[in-house]
Order: C-alpha cells, then structure tokens, then sequence
C-alpha cells in the first residue's frame, strides 16, 4: 500500500510498486521492500515539494539517488567526500580531486 497522500495510479504511485517489485526480486521480504519503497517515495515527495512537511535531512541529504541507476562510478561524490574530510581536519582538501580525496578520508579514518 503505498504512503498516505499518494494517490491511485499517480507517478508516486508507481513509482512505488516499480521499486516494491525491484526489492522484491533483490530478495527482501515483502514488509522490507513496502518498508523502502514508502521511505523512497516519500523521501521525493518532500524533495519535490509533494509533501506537506518535510525534514533537513529528507531535502538537503543527497545520497538515495544522485548516484543511483547511473553509469560511471559508485558511491560518495566528491562534495560528500569533501565534506567529510573537512569533518576529519584533512589538510590540502580544497586542491584535491576526487579520487585523492577518498584517498585521504580513508586514510584519516585508519
């Protein structure tokens, strides 16, 4: 059953059942893939301005769907890594690119 305020056979609706389904066939039970495919959905009303409330988090964090479904490389962006090595007190941050900074987080964090 998709989230309240999504209504029958609109583009949240299914957009729902298309990631319900995907979960599914990943092999997540079927309260664990309605779980996602609310939180997912509900995460692009507020991003979208759908949603009547929404939280920081759910519009400013960038990490369901930046990167997902595209081609190229997996996993933080840059300005992620950037954010987290400036966290870390990583020295010559702004002069590096991303590869070098992946490089320096992980190494900070070892």
């Amino acid at each position: 059953m998709p989230p309240r305020g999504v209504s029958k056979g609109s583009k949240r609706e299914r957009q729902y059942e298309h990631i319900k389904d995907s979960e599914l066939d990943q092999g997540a039970s079927l309260r664990r893939a309605e779980e996602i495919a609310a939180r997912t959905v509900n995460k692009a009303r507020a991003r979208s301005g759908e949603a009547r409330s929404s939280t920081r988090t759910s519009t400013a964090d960038i990490s369901s769907g930046l990167r997902s479904g595209r081609p190229g490389p997996r996993g933080r962006t840059r300005d992620r890594l950037y954010a987290e090595a400036r966290r870390l007190g990583v020295d010559g941050r702004s002069q590096m690119n991303e590869a070098q900074l992946e490089r320096a987080v992980e190494a900070k964090k070892a």
